[in-house]
C-alpha cells in the first residue's frame, strides 16, 4: 500500500509541476492563482495544499528539482552522456550541464521563456554560484568586492550563453557551447 501511496504522490507532484508550467508559459506569475494550478492538474484543493503550503513553495521546489537534476555533482546521474570528472575539471562539469538543459528542453524553454523568467534565473544562479566557487572561480588578489563582481560576470555570462543557445534552437553541441563559454572566460579567471 505505502508503494501505491508514494507512486499516486509522485504522480500528483508532476500533475502539479506540469499544470504549473503550462500557466507560467501563458501568464506572469504573480497573476497565477493556486486555483488554476488545481483546476489544470484535476486536483483538489487539499490535495494541493497537501504538497505546498503556498504558490511560492511550489515554485522552490519546482526549482530545486530541476537544477539540483542539472547541477547534480554525479556526473553521470539521469544524463544521455556519460561523464568522467575526477579531476574536477570545469569544462567538463558546463559541458554537462548543458546536457542536461538540451535534454530538458521543453521544460527549460518554458521557464525561460515565461514572463516571469527573472524569479527562475534568480534559482538558476544561485545554484550556478556554488558551480563557480567550486569549478572555475580562480582569483588570488585578496579583494572580496572584486571576486564578488568576477563571479557575477561569470553567472551572468554562462546565463546570456544559454540563453543565445536556446534562441538558436540549441543548434551548436554542449560541447561547443562549453568551448565558446570557456573561450570567453578563460582570460579572466
Amino acid at each position: 500500500m505505502e508503494d501505491f501511496m508514494n507512486r499516486q504522490q509522485i504522480k500528483t507532484r508532476k500533475a502539479i509541476f506540469m499544470a504549473f508550467t503550462e500557466l507560467l508559459s501563458k501568464k506572469n506569475y504573480n497573476k497565477i492563482t493556486v486555483q488554476e494550478i488545481i483546476d489544470l492538474a484535476d486536483i483538489g484543493r487539499s490535495t494541493f495544499y497537501s504538497h505546498f503550503e503556498t504558490k511560492d513553495d511550489l515554485l522552490k521546489e519546482i526549482c530545486r528539482e530541476l537544477f539540483e537534476h542539472i547541477f547534480s555533482n554525479d556526473l553521470s546521474r539521469e544524463c544521455s552522456k556519460i561523464f568522467e570528472n575526477s579531476n574536477k575539471n570545469p569544462k567538463i562539469l558546463i559541458t554537462h550541464i548543458l546536457y542536461h538543459l538540451k535534454e530538458n528542453k521543453e521544460e527549460f524553454i518554458k521557464v525561460l521563456s515565461c514572463e516571469s523568467n527573472d524569479l527562475f534565473l534568480g534559482y538558476f544562479k544561485t545554484y550556478l554560484y556554488k558551480v563557480i566557487d567550486e569549478y572555475i572561480f580562480i582569483d588570488n588578489t585578496g579583494d572580496e568586492k572584486f571576486k564578488r563582481f568576477l563571479k557575477n560576470h561569470i553567472c551572468c555570462t554562462f546565463v546570456e550563453t544559454i540563453k543565445w543557445w536556446i534562441k538558436n534552437q540549441m543548434e551548436e553541441s554542449p560541447e561547443q557551447i562549453a568551448d565558446y563559454f570557456f573561450r570567453v572566460v578563460d582570460p579572466i579567471i
